[in-house]
């Protein structure tokens, strides 16, 4: 006779699950006792969101569904910010959230309220479990639809007498091969279509991205892809898959990409705001209000070639061609590794040379962005640029180590600068743009990968939603080391603010130098306070090298780089 968390347990155990996050609660406790007996660990934060956050990074790690258990109620609404960014980035994860007893449903038991239709909005599947003895079949029915076609969260509901109620173990169903493995290959009328448009074009560019990560082999895939000679940029959860310091290493001449190429390949990424929406021209002034005569929203987007052929593929059959007032010239459903793997198959031996000049009118716009960075990079300055400083960061990071980014301007900044090399190696909110997803991700990060440096770069505004998982970190031995860019502001909106209202109308977007790496101090982790330009490198090794969650707190210049960045 077991109780039904011990059969959550063997469920988790027979996916192959390693940890659980979570923040404790009375209606989910026998599943911690159950995964005592199971050898799974019990992770716990400080916050049910950043438990969610866990299992989020979790997945982005493993490439498998991560799994928190949150309690009723409140728990369960926690952690609806945390599902909302794993479905919006298409990242797989079991979310089990408790209940109050069944005979009390209804009747105004502790916390009680209608989970399913709040998690219905924010998730692939949303069901309540009512029988013990189906547990492990409803287990194996989320993993299986978190995996299936474009990955996602789900979220099961399990009162507090249906897990802590007893069954005979023998009487259990247990599901065996219940989901495959397989990828959906491309339909080879339209690959043809794609290997032959690719063939004849003259400046074509790729870009990559977050969908690659459920790939097979994302790293080998990519990196034999880039090989063709084509200019590849990759975003999301495909950032890190090109090594940067190769030939074919690319991130700021996007822009100068999809103005001139003839051919733009987009592989599991959709077109939204970091894409244009697709659009090929840029945005009018006064085109957001209907008045011919201007309005608010004047800030232009880069426009995609109007005359470039796309080929695009995604996972999710109604996203191929969206945005785009003229469609798309091929549309792919399908894996993106099994794509780029058949496009590579199907070019051959056609020689790379022949993208030469396409290339190097490419790689000149590349070395341009650079060499203005580097200007900036280059200027020591008291208190030092966050140019600077992400470049001094980027000296700490190694082939396999992971970088997590959580925040905006600074987090901006870091994406061009810091570069990541490996498989999972760069993780961020993706495009829900949700702040407070860092520690979460960096605690799991670092649990999955214990032999790889796992930094998690911090706006300071950043800081105030899940700081304290900080103590979390350091009570249960995780060391994580934090980097934040501390400019006393919401950056990004507050540049925003006063270019559109004027320096006296600013309002809710300010904050003081506070001193944060104080407050991990307190929480039993390793803190640096940086003022100086000189201070700064002696500070980043003094934290990793205490082997304790660190966060170097670094006061940052203003910096005109990221100055007419869109924050909306």
């Amino acid at each position: 006779m077991i109780h039904g968390g011990r059969v959550v347990a063997q469920a988790l155990k027979a996916e192959g699950v390693s940890h659980l996050f979570t923040l404790c609660g009375g209606h989910i406790q026998s599943i911690y006792d159950g995964c005592l007996d199971e050898g799974i660990r019990v992770v716990d934060t400080r916050h049910e969101q950043s438990a969610g956050h866990a299992a989020d990074g979790y997945a982005r790690v493993t490439g498998k569904p991560g799994v928190c258990a949150v309690t009723a109620g409140p728990g369960v609404t926690d952690v609806v910010t945390a599902a909302a960014n794993a479905f919006r980035a298409g990242v797989p994860m079991v979310i089990i959230g408790g209940a109050g007893p069944r005979v009390f449903q209804h009747m105004g038991s502790l916390q009680d309220m209608d989970h399913i239709e709040l998690m219905k909005t924010v998730t692939k599947w949303a069901v309540r479990v009512d029988e013990t003895r189906r547990i492990f079949e409803f287990m194996t029915i989320a993993f299986r639809k978190a995996m299936s076609g474009v990955p996602g969260p789900v979220f099961l509901e399990m009162p507090l007498d249906l897990l802590m109620e007893f069954v005979d173990a023998e009487t259990i169903p247990r599901p065996a091969n219940y989901r495959s493995d397989a990828r959906p290959a491309p339909d080879p009328r339209y690959l043809a279509q794609a290997i032959e448009r690719v063939r004849q074009a003259k400046k074509p560019m790729a870009i990559v991205g977050s969908q690659v990560r459920w790939s097979r082999d994302p790293l080998g895939v990519v990196s034999r892809f880039v090989e063709t000679g084509i200019p590849t940029f990759v975003n999301g959860m495909a950032r890190g898959l090109v090594d940067p310091t190769g030939p074919h290493f690319l991130n700021r001449s996007r822009k100068v990409g999809l103005k001139n190429a003839d051919l733009i390949v987009i592989c599991g990424t959709p077109f939204d705001f970091r894409l244009a929406y697709g659009i090929s021209q840029a945005i009018a002034p006064g085109s957001q209000s209907g008045n011919a005569g201007g309005g608010l929203l004047t800030l232009q987007r880069p426009a995609i070639n109007p005359n470039a052929a796309i080929v695009q593929i995604d996972l999710d059959a109604e996203e191929v061609g969206r945005n785009r007032a003229n469609g798309v010239e091929v549309g792919l459903v399908g894996d993106t590794g099994l794509l780029l793997e058949a496009l590579v198959d199907g070019l051959g031996d056609l020689d790379p040379a022949r993208l030469d000049e396409w290339r190097a009118q490419i790689q000149a716009d590349e070395a341009k962005q650079w060499d203005s960075m580097r200007s900036e990079i280059g200027k020591a300055s008291d208190p030092p640029n966050p140019l600077r400083v992400c470049d001094a960061v980027n000296r700490f990071v190694r082939p396999g180590d992971i970088v997590v980014g959580d925040g905006g301007d600074f987090i901006g900044t870091a994406a061009y600068v810091v570069k990541p090399y490996g498989l999972g190696s760069w993780m961020d909110p993706g495009p829900l743009g949700t702040l407070g997803v860092g520690p979460g991700y960096a605690m799991a990060a670092k649990l999955l990968r214990p032999e790889a440096r796992v930094i998690l770069l911090l706006g300071d505004g950043t800081f105030g939603l899940s700081g304290m998982e900080f103590e979390a970190l350091a009570r249960q031995n995780i060391p994580v080391v934090g980097i934040v860019g501390n400019d006393a502001g919401w950056t990004q909106i507050l540049r925003g603010q006063k270019q559109i209202y004027g320096e006296k109308r600013v309002v809710a977007t300010t904050l003081d130098f506070t001193r944060y790496d104080k407050i991990v101090e307190a929480c039993g982790g390793h803190g640096e306070w940086v003022e100086t330009d000189a201070e700064l490198v002696p500070a980043l090794e003094r934290a990793f090298a205490s082997q304790k969650p660190s966060l170097v707190n670094i006061k940052i210049a203003s910096s005109l780089f990221r100055s007419g960045s869109i924050s909306v």
